[in-house]
């Protein structure tokens, strides 16, 4: 079966840090879906892991946490799902990755795929939006429909893979006012395109910034990047009691004392948690996905794939990971196929 995989951690630009291998079949657990990969595309987790996670000696470790696929065979104890179905998948982070031509992966974790997008389109997907539904509604506690009105989401690091599908969600199904911020017109026209009322630069001072849109104060911030360099404007732009989620990896410490006056409430979204601790409510994730799907389906949140790197393989997926590694990855980068 074809993969690809390190055994070192290296610089993307080493020919090492990603290559095509050859692995055994995966062996199908109870729970477990038996997937064809048709499609995958590549989060910061991906680089992340390949800098930081070098397997056993002598061992290759597959990366990958988004998929579409068929499934070809289900576990015995599998009752989500029948093979043949076209699935989409987040993965998780204690497991093999989709970066190969067969995976397994755990019914709970994986949803059907929408109808009215093609492998490629609905590839970009999964991961974000998991991350992103669980910031919202989870971590933020927005609740959904039109009870939070006269209330504002800023999303700082709109225009990334997160940040695209978080401000379609927050547009479409709450009533809050959006903002994100961006630093590029190619990107700051992204934001605006996905549905946001405002658009800011966070390169200068978001608290500048908001003065000049007329909204001084926020109730919600989901900080997706650069927390650190953003923090002490964070904790001065959110409103008393407002809340505040992160899902990056800041230089820490972070003044978190900064948050004592107004009272503001800190949360850490990672959606590998529920897969990684098995937790009770693990099916969530598939119910999410499905909702999703079904979203795409009405026509109400599109794709959020831009860029097509070509076939499965080492070569693609080392320029993938050096795009995301540049911050200039706008959207989602998609590979399709070995």
């Amino acid at each position: 079966m074809k993969a690809v995989g390190y055994q070192e951690s290296r610089a993307i630009d080493d020919v090492l840090s990603l290559q095509d291998i050859v692995l055994p079949e995966p062996e199908v657990g109870e729970y477990d879906l038996l997937v064809e990969v048709h499609a995958v595309s590549v989060n910061p987790v991906d680089t992340k892991v390949r800098k930081n996670m070098a397997p056993p000696a002598g061992e290759f470790k597959v990366l990958g946490w988004d998929a579409t696929g068929i499934v070809k065979a289900v576990g015995k104890k599998v009752t989500l799902f029948q093979p043949n179905e076209r699935v989409w998948y987040a993965g998780a982070l204690a497991r093999s990755g989709s970066n190969r031509e067969r995976q397994v992966v755990d019914e709970c974790i994986v949803g059907r795929m929408p109808k009215t997008l093609d492998f490629v389109q609905a590839a970009a997907l999964p991961l974000t939006s998991v991350t992103a539904w669980e910031m919202l509604f989870d971590r933020l506690g927005v609740v959904e429909g039109q009870d939070n009105l006269g209330q504002t989401l800023l999303v700082v690091g709109a225009a990334g893979g997160v940040g695209s599908i978080l401000i379609q969600l927050a547009r479409q199904l709450t009533g809050l006012t959006v903002i994100g911020t961006a630093s590029r017109p190619e990107t700051m026209a992204w934001v605006k395109q996905l549905g946001a009322h405002h658009v800011i630069d966070h390169r200068n001072p978001l608290s500048d910034e908001l003065k000049r849109i007329g909204i001084p104060e926020v109730t919600f911030v989901a900080s997706l990047n650069q927390t650190d360099q953003h923090f002490t404007e964070i904790a001065t732009c959110l409103a008393p009691q407002g809340r505040l989620a992160l899902i990056d990896d800041p230089v820490l410490p972070l003044d978190i004392k900064l948050l004592k006056r107004k009272s503001i409430s800190l949360h850490w979204e990672y959606m590998f948690t529920r897969s990684f601790f098995e937790t009770a409510d693990m099916v969530q994730q598939h119910h999410i996905l499905n909702r999703m799907a079904d979203l795409v389906d009405q026509g109400v949140l599109k794709t959020t794939f831009t860029e097509h790197f070509g076939k499965i393989n080492a070569e693609n997926l080392r320029r993938a990971h050096a795009l995301i590694e540049s911050g200039k990855a706008k959207g989602k980068v998609v590979l399709e196929g070995f």
